[in-house]
């Protein structure tokens, strides 16, 4: 790739193939000379679980379309697939692969751990049984899930999730105001969330996937800024949001 685009690195984006927010979030989140390519996660089932699990299964052929691109990894942005494979079945199949890949859902961990994070509550947009996987896979890490709150709405097929706007997400962040928690964490990569978490004010820190998409990305590029900074009323992508998405700030 030319160093005139990208010269801080080139990162594959992995979205499901629906899903219209994570390119919008990681372009306001990742910082100018940072480029990227995307490849969408395919899979043409109609169930939702089955087309989550064929996005995992299928994260090899979305990097064969890559072609001649050499991204310096990849970021797997969708939580719903490692919630029903675990993270040990993710690293052996990752492992398998041409190209290193952070998952939406280790990042997260990688957060959570960072702000030493154990009671958590969700805001969830899910179907009840990805919000009781997704329940189950924190669990699992060792956290303990006080409260999930969801936004109203049918979303029995997960690609519903993607006709939500930050203002749902807010109104469920603001509803675990007097949670005793550790952190609030909005699920999930593909609820709008950057204006949620910019807006919201409360005692504890607010994390997305995509911002812990996005934390985790800088790291791997050495550029270490604690995550506090990322969270601060000044983080420079607040600004960003701003002013690109103006609506979303409204």
């Amino acid at each position: 790739m030319s160093k005139d685009y990208g010269s801080g690195g080139l990162v594959a984006i992995l979205p499901p193939q629906a899903n219209t927010t994570v390119e919008a979030e990681l372009g306001v989140l990742l910082q100018a000379d940072v480029a990227t390519i995307v490849s969408r996660l395919t899979c043409y089932e109609q169930d939702s679980r089955n087309r989550l699990m064929g996005y995992f299964r299928n994260v090899g052929a979305s990097l064969r379309a890559l072609d001649t691109a050499k991204p310096d990894f990849g970021l797997f942005a969708c939580t719903g697939s490692t919630y029903l494979v675990g993270l040990e079945e993710e690293d052996r199949a990752f492992a398998a692969l041409p190209v290193p890949l952070i998952s939406a859902a280790r990042a997260v961990m990688e957060a959570l751990n960072a702000l030493n994070a154990r009671r958590l509550a969700l805001v969830s947009p899910y179907p009840e049984w990805l919000t009781d996987a997704c329940v189950a896979f924190w669990q699992a890490q060792g956290k303990t899930v006080v409260d999930v709150r969801s936004p109203a709405g049918d979303r029995s097929d997960t690609r519903r999730i993607y006709d939500l706007g930050s203002a749902q997400a807010l109104a469920e962040v603001n509803a675990l105001a007097d949670t005793r928690v550790d952190c609030i964490v909005i699920t999930g990569t593909g609820m709008p969330s950057l204006a949620a978490i910019a807006k919201a004010r409360m005692a504890v820190p607010v994390l997305s996937s995509n911002l812990c998409l996005a934390w985790a990305a800088h790291r791997k590029l050495r550029r270490e800024v604690p995550l506090q900074a990322w969270l601060a009323a000044d983080a420079p992508w607040r600004e960003r949001l701003a002013r690109r998405f103006p609506k979303a700030m409204q």
